[in-house]
Order: structure tokens, then C-alpha cells, then sequence
């Protein structure tokens, strides 16, 4: 029955799981493809943006990784999510556009990425320090009294997405899966093909590195 028919009919519930939605593509039905678009493509879009220059570009990529999935669907073997394969060739395809426009550095090369501090060593007082060692020596800014509508201005916005793109590849593409877009611990792993304890590790830097950026934007203010 061809999506159409489906659609006139109102017979035939659209897939719902997994291994209904690739069972659905295989047969070519329109109505399954739609229905997969609808749900990922803006996801897509935003996180293909934090690899190119341009949105055009990102529009672009994202377009490829519907053909990758069209192309591909008969090799899908239904070990991991749908969702997770999908953004893993989007994500794929993202660097290697990337890489191609000098936007972002081999992934291969950033290895060591991650290494160094969170916080400033020079927040904190030394080791020897005769009452704190180790303790702060200034505490990070307390946003209580900013006003919600700084906080929430386009301004603000603007900074914090300025504040990540500045993160380190791997740093970027976990905070932005993370806070951005809402995803599980389990989905980043599973994508990234990281360990749990990386993810939390890359995660946490990246959630410094942006406060420590915005806090420098309401100090300076």
C-alpha cells in the first residue's frame, strides 16, 4: 500500500518502534521516512552546525545523511538505536565537511583533548597556603542577582553559543547533545562510541569552560 493510501485510509498506524520504522524503509514506504524526518531533522541541523561555517553548509550535510540512511537502511542491523546510527553518519559526515573547509581538525588529532585543567589552577590557593590550601582563592560569580531578563537576552544567547563553539571538538559535540538538544548519558555514549566515564569527563569540562565564559561576560558587564 503505497503512503498515500495509507494516509487516505487511516487504516494503517504509522511504525512505532525501531524495527518497524526500518522494516517500513525497506519497503520504501514514504509515510516511515517522513515520520523519521520529522523527529530528527532539527536535531540534526543544530548539531551539524557546530561543525561547518554556514547553515546552508549544515542543510547540506544533513540532506547527505538522508541519503547515507536511504542507501543504507538494508545494512542496518538493529543492535543500537535507529536515532543512535542516524546521528552517528550525520555526525560523520559533519566532520568530514568540516575538515574539508577547515572548520575543525581531524578528530584523530584531538586525541588529547580534554587534558587539560576545568578550572584555572590560579583560582585556587597553594598547596602550602597556611589556612586554605587548596581552596579557592576567588569563588566562581554568583548569578542570583542578575536580572532573568539579562540572563534570558539575545545577547547572553549569543554569548553562550559563542562560548561553545570555542569548546574542543569532542567537548562541543558532547555539551551540545547533552544540554542543547536533551540527550541521555546512554545515546552520547552510544553514538560517540565513548565510555561513560569520558563522557562525563568531556561533559563537565565543556560545562566549565562555558560558565567560565559567561562568567567573564557578567563580570565584565
Amino acid at each position: 500500500m503505497s503512503a498515500s493510501a495509507v494516509a487516505t485510509t487511516g487504516l494503517v498506524q504509522p511504525p512505532t518502534d525501531d524495527r518497524q520504522i526500518v522494516e517500513a524503509l525497506r519497503r520504501g514506504d514514504e509515510s516511515a521516512f517522513a515520520q523519521l524526518v520529522d523527529g530528527y531533522q532539527s536535531s540534526m541541523l543544530a548539531l551539524a552546525q557546530h561543525y561547518v561555517r554556514t547553515r546552508a553548509i549544515a542543510q547540506e550535510v544533513v540532506q547527505d545523511t538522508w541519503l547515507s540512511v536511504i542507501n543504507g537502511i538494508d545494512r542496518f542491523e538493529v543492535r543500537s538505536s535507529l536515532k543512535t546510527w542516524v546521528f552517528r553518519i550525520l555526525i560523520n559526515q559533519a566532520k568530514s565537511r568540516g575538515v574539508r573547509e577547515s572548520r575543525i581538525v581531524p578528530f584523530s588529532a584531538l586525541e588529547g583533548d580534554g587534558s587539560e585543567p576545568a578550572v584555572e589552577p590560579d583560582r585556587f590557593l597553594d598547596q602550602n597556603h597556611d589556612r586554605w590550601p587548596g581552596h579557592w582563592a576567588a569563588y566562581p560569580s554568583s548569578w542570583n542577582e542578575i536580572p532573568e531578563q539579562r540572563l534570558l537576552s539575545r545577547e547572553t544567547l549569543a554569548k553562550l553559543r559563542e562560548a561553545i563553539e570555542l569548546l574542543p571538538e569532542r567537548q562541543r559535540t558532547v555539551v551540545v547533545m547533552r544540554d542543547v538538544e536533551g540527550w541521555s548519558p546512554e545515546e552520547v555514549c552510544s553514538t560517540l562510541e565513548i565510555s561513560d566515564a569520558n563522557q562525563r569527563i568531556l561533559l563537565h569540562r565543556a560545562r566549565s569552560k562555558v560558565r567560565r565564559e559567561l562568567e567573564r561576560y557578567f563580570d565584565g558587564g
